[in-house]
């Protein structure tokens, strides 16, 4: 959204001053309605737990209650021809393992960003250029980047000269092991 209005929109809708920067004051109550700049992580659940919330899914239920009339019905015919019953829970089971291995990769993919992150940045603050953890960052700081810089957050550019930004750190997929 912020990229599409132009620059004084976006100082009047933060209500930032681009010259001074935010004042201390200012970043106090901005960071007691807004938070802090850092990627927040919920509980981390066991691998158990992983393993049986993949069971809620409605289709998965349905399977499972699929497989159990498929063997009810095979034993009240006394035909002893499980065989479907056993492909449709070693399905659902295979995906269950699948959705936990999937999850898990994905709370590796949080803490490689989370530690690849920049620890601190250059904002302007009561018209001064100071550098910060990038965790107190607050919505509305004037960031000042400069060559080799990680980008400490979501920006909006104001000004810029020869601008290259490197993506791949987002994008790559870790192939090697």
């Amino acid at each position: 959204m912020w990229h599409t209005l132009k620059k004084e929109d976006v100082r009047r809708k933060l209500r930032t001053n681009f010259e001074r920067g935010l004042s201390y004051e200012e970043v106090i109550k901005r960071k007691e309605k807004y938070g802090g700049n850092e990627l927040v992580e919920g509980k981390k659940s066991n691998i158990i737990i992983k393993f049986l919330n993949q069971f809620k899914d409605f289709m998965i239920i349905v399977l499972i209650i699929a497989a159990i009339i498929s063997a009810v019905l095979s034993y009240m015919q006394k035909s002893n021809e499980y065989i479907d019953s056993i492909i449709i829970i070693g399905i659902v089971v295979l995906n269950a393992i699948m959705g936990v291995v999937q999850e898990s990769k994905a709370e590796k993919s949080l803490e490689a960003l989370k530690k690849m992150s920049a620890p601190t940045c250059k904002v302007k603050r009561n018209g001064e250029i100071i550098q910060i953890p990038s965790a107190e960052l607050v919505k509305g700081d004037i960031v000042y980047l400069e060559t080799g810089c990680y980008v400490p957050a979501d920006v909006r550019l104001i000004k810029s000269y020869n601008l290259k930004v490197e993506e791949s750190s987002l994008t790559r997929r870790n192939c090697c092991r």
